[in-house]
């Protein structure tokens, strides 16, 4: 069975043709309605601008976001962490042997 889908998607009252992963489908669309959400806020904001300029605004704001996010995880505390339980695990299995 194939895994790929073929979904048009809505963006700024355009649509596109995707070639999706099947389990996608899903955060894709969800994707596109946030961006047109977004877009409308915009719209009704700014009525002297053009769909470019709204698409750039949304694009913008979410880049931020997913900026903001990336140093947001530090993973090093939990690295140390499973460290600090994998050395005790191993100085109890060396007292059971």
């Amino acid at each position: 069975m194939d895994d790929k889908l073929t979904i048009k998607v809505n963006v700024a009252d355009r649509y596109y043709p995707l070639r999706i992963v099947r389990t996608d489908e899903e955060k894709i669309r969800q994707a596109a309605k946030r961006i047109n959400e977004k877009i409308l806020l915009y719209k009704q904001k700014y009525s002297d601008k053009d769909i470019q300029d709204f698409l750039a605004m949304a694009a913008l704001q979410y880049v931020v976001k997913v900026i903001d996010g990336e140093g947001q995880v530090d993973l090093k505390p939990i690295f140390e962490e499973m460290k600090a339980l994998d050395n005790e695990m191993n100085e109890y299995l060396n007292k059971v042997e």
